[in-house]
């Protein structure tokens, strides 16, 4: 049946659950937003571009899933901001990861126009780089899922 989804919440797989909560570009680009400074609804929309219906269904599952909590806005109670939970907030390595991917892999050499810097001193991120639990740079070859069982 078409623009029916299957379920993952019970899937034993950590991508699979992920992807029930956060699997849409727009999510992730809510996301995205959210640690830009953005927290109403207006902002959003606004920045996105999307629409009303669809934001708000995006922004209601994040806040149901834990990843966005309700707050009253401090000058305006009746437009409420959206901010990021500690959960929400760890998402911030799977941003940084998407935009380093993007940036090696989807853009001609001096097409990107702007580029991850650290707040403090400005300098470019370093490259995400899976290790092991030794310290070990570990590849895209070099590790396996297995049971915890």
């Amino acid at each position: 049946m078409k623009g029916r989804k299957t379920n993952l919440e019970t899937a034993n797989c950590g991508i699979a659950r992920s992807l029930q909560i956060i699997g849409d570009w727009w999510t992730l680009l809510i996301v995205r937003d959210a640690f830009r400074g953005h927290q109403r609804f207006g902002e959003f929309q606004k920045n996105l571009g999307s629409a009303k219906n669809i934001l708000s269904a995006r922004l209601k599952k994040l806040v149901q899933e834990g990843v966005f909590t309700i707050e009253p806005h401090p000058d305006s109670p009746s437009s409420p901001r959206y901010v990021l939970t500690p959960k929400g907030e760890k998402l911030y390595t799977v941003l940084v990861a998407l935009w380093q991917w993007g940036e090696e892999n989807c853009f001609e050499p001096g097409e990107l126009q702007a580029e991850m810097v650290d707040k403090v001193d400005g300098a470019p991120l370093r490259t995400l780089q899976v290790e092991a639990a030794d310290g070990r740079l570990v590849g895209p070859r070099d590790f396996r899922l297995t049971s915890r069982v």
